[in-house]
Formats: C-alpha cells, sequence, structure tokens
C-alpha cells in the first residue's frame, strides 16, 4: 500500500487518482498519520449485461408447447 501526504495530493492529483483507478490502494496522510484511504471503484457490470448473459443459458422455449400447458392449467375441461 502507498502512502501519500496531503501536500503530495495536491501536487500530483491526477498522477495519484491514476494510479488508484489502476488498482494501486493508497492511504492519504495529514502530519504523517493516516487520514483517507483511496482505491478504485468497483467494476460490476450493469443490469443488462447481466441480463444478456443470464439469457445465453436459457434453454429454449417451445411457445405452442407452452400455451397448451397454460391451457391445461387454467382450463382443464378442454
Amino acid at each position: 500500500m502507498t502512502i501519500v501526504s496531503i501536500k503530495d495530493l495536491c501536487d500530483d492529483t491526477e498522477g495519484i487518482v491514476t494510479r488508484a483507478a489502476d488498482g494501486e490502494p493508497i492511504t492519504i496522510t495529514r502530519f504523517g498519520k493516516p487520514v483517507a484511504e483511496l482505491r478504485a471503484v468497483s467494476r460490476r457490470p450493469g443490469p443488462g449485461e447481466v441480463l444478456r448473459a443470464r439469457h445465453r443459458v436459457l434453454p429454449a422455449v417451445d411457445a405452442a408447447a407452452m400455451r397448451a400447458d397454460i391451457g391445461r392449467v387454467f382450463d382443464p375441461y378442454r
């Protein structure tokens, strides 16, 4: 883990934030004492990506057979 003073953070904000975004955890200090941690935000897949991934593994559905099954359940005398 990298330790950076507030002064260093002010002097090189872009560089330090880039390092954190690349996965390097950084501890920010004030007067030599840790006061904050800077780390990358978790990059979880969005809802669309999750749904597409789930859709790829679903079994094929026979729509006519499904309608017939539903008809038998809701109208057993037909």
